[in-house]
């Protein structure tokens, strides 16, 4: 008798447990099967608010409840189109509203696309056998999902049902990658907002596009990830990182739960919920920020730092967060206003890719790019599935330490003649002291640039061209201070 049928024979009839109660409680409540007494759930679906629910979130007015919903209904009908605006993550930042927080979940991640383009996948999937050894830990990891929440209350309720499903068919999907306990707790998130089928296309694309490598064997990536960390710690909270270094604390330590369950076990679920929504629109730099935040709240100042004398007492205070620290509005805030970039968090990988294949060697795993947010899943699907790259947060190949700019070329060009008379004023061809793009940050000064100009039209110009003369000196008295600078791309 396989799972799903000892399972339906133990939760009896789920069908008389569906309904949506008073208190707004999801539907199908497990809350009752099996002699579990029924209690009151708060309004995310947990018996007795164990998820840390008194966070001190405030109910919003039901007028401004009333016109999210209303925008965020505008931007389904035109997703397309407002997927583009900045106008998405500025609303992602207010929170999604609950009613509309499956939809928006999934046009976020663009695993609606990806249902559409597969019917009847999921099915197909779920009647496969599947490997014995993913199974029989994948059943002994559903009871451990959330236990207080009304859908997983139960052995063999249907949450853990549905749960079951999803893992095992994300196992014959990913073969390759096949199954890791941090799955269970994102798929069940996953699972209290919408069907099965739709989860799975969900988390399917949250391991494939947003933390690509992270539920591989061998965790390197999350490990990659936690050098990336660290280095960001330094810049953000130079306190907190002398702190863990004296200790050598890790950060794989600490870090691999909040990263891996996207917070899913760590923050209160009104805050849950927030970053996830953030993290939908914006990509992992959220999950970096997060941590990063959480970190300087806890170990941000010599106060907080007196009554942490060793590693044990540090670790405590990582393992346990105090509530006071997670208050739904601060932690957002603090969130978005955290100076950590897409770019920032590149160049940084860049860098910790360097030293890994000195001292370790090439990654084991090479999975995809990893794509920053909804807009880049977005382009990326247009434009075809993502390449397979040395790196999972990084183009470049190997041997080079930073990205080339894109006028570089290694294949040899012809010169193109132009016609004089047909350049327009002002224009400098084969100038690319200014050149945008790519090209990593260097400092020039503006002596060093006039010198430049100089030799450029002296090799450029020609008589009956449009321009300056060739006796282009610099005057005897620079206007230009020899310390200043500015920043150009591409020199």
């Amino acid at each position: 008798m396989s799972y799903l049928e000892s399972a339906s024979l133990m939760s009896g009839t789920l069908e008389s447990l569906s309904g949506l109660g008073e208190d707004g409680s999801s539907v199908g409540s497990d809350s009752e099967v099996n002699g579990v007494t029924a209690r009151r759930t708060d309004k995310y679906g947990f018996l007795g608010g164990n998820q840390y629910s008194e966070s001190g979130d405030k109910d919003i007015r039901l007028e401004v409840a009333r016109q999210r919903e209303m925008k965020w209904l505008e931007m389904f009908g035109n997703w397309d189109k407002w997927v583009k605006h900045r106008f998405q993550k500025i609303r992602c930042r207010k929170g999604i509203p609950s009613s509309l927080r499956s939809k928006a979940w999934q046009l976020l991640s663009n695993s609606q696309d990806l249902l559409d383009a597969n019917p009847g996948k999921f099915e197909e999937l779920e009647r496969e056998p599947g490997e014995a050894k993913w199974l029989d830990i994948i059943e002994k990891d559903l009871h451990r999902q959330f236990p207080f929440h009304e859908m997983f209350a139960a052995r063999g309720g249907h949450g853990q049902q549905d749960l079951y499903r999803i893992l095992k068919a994300y196992t014959i999907y990913r073969p390759d990658e096949g199954y890791c306990q941090a799955q269970a707790p994102v798929a069940a998130v996953l699972l209290m907002h919408m069907p099965a089928e739709q989860a799975f296309w969900c988390l399917v694309q949250i391991c494939e596009r947003y933390l690509p490598g992270y539920y591989s064997a061998g965790l390197e990536a999350i490990q990659l990830d936690g050098e990336i960390f660290f280095s960001l710690l330094r810049r953000t909270c130079p306190m907190a990182y002398r702190h863990l270094k004296k200790f050598k604390i890790d950060p794989i330590l600490y870090m691999t739960e909040w990263f891996m369950c996207i917070f899913s076990r760590t923050l209160p679920w009104s805050c849950v919920l927030r970053v996830w929504d953030m993290f939908f629109c914006e990509g992992v730099k959220i999950v970096f920020r997060v941590g990063l935040v959480l970190l300087k709240q806890m170990l941000g100042s010599v106060d907080k730092l007196r009554e942490l004398q060793g590693m044990y007492e540090t670790m405590e205070r990582l393992r346990n967060i105090s509530p006071d620290l997670l208050r739904e509005d601060v932690l957002v805030q603090e969130i978005v206003v955290l100076p950590v970039t897409e770019s920032l968090i590149e160049r940084e990988c860049t860098v910790q890719v360097r030293k890994w294949r000195e001292s370790r060697g090439e990654l084991t795993h090479q999975p995809g790019r990893r794509l920053n947010g909804t807009r880049a899943i977005h382009e990326g699907t247009e434009a075809g599935p993502p390449r397979t790259l040395p790196s999972f947060c990084s183009s470049i190949p190997p041997s080079s330490p930073h990205p080339p700019p894109p006028h570089t070329t290694t294949t040899p060009q012809k010169k193109k003649t132009k016609d004089p008379g047909t350049r327009k004023a002002g224009l400098l061809p084969g100038l690319i002291i200014i050149a945008g793009g790519g090209g990593f940050l260097q400092r020039v000064s503006l002596q060093t640039l006039y010198l430049v100009l100089v030799l450029w039209f002296r090799s450029t110009w020609r008589p009956g061209r449009e321009g300056l003369p060739p006796p282009f000196l610099p005057p005897s008295s620079p206007r230009y201070d020899e310390g200043q600078v500015f920043y150009c791309y591409g020199c």
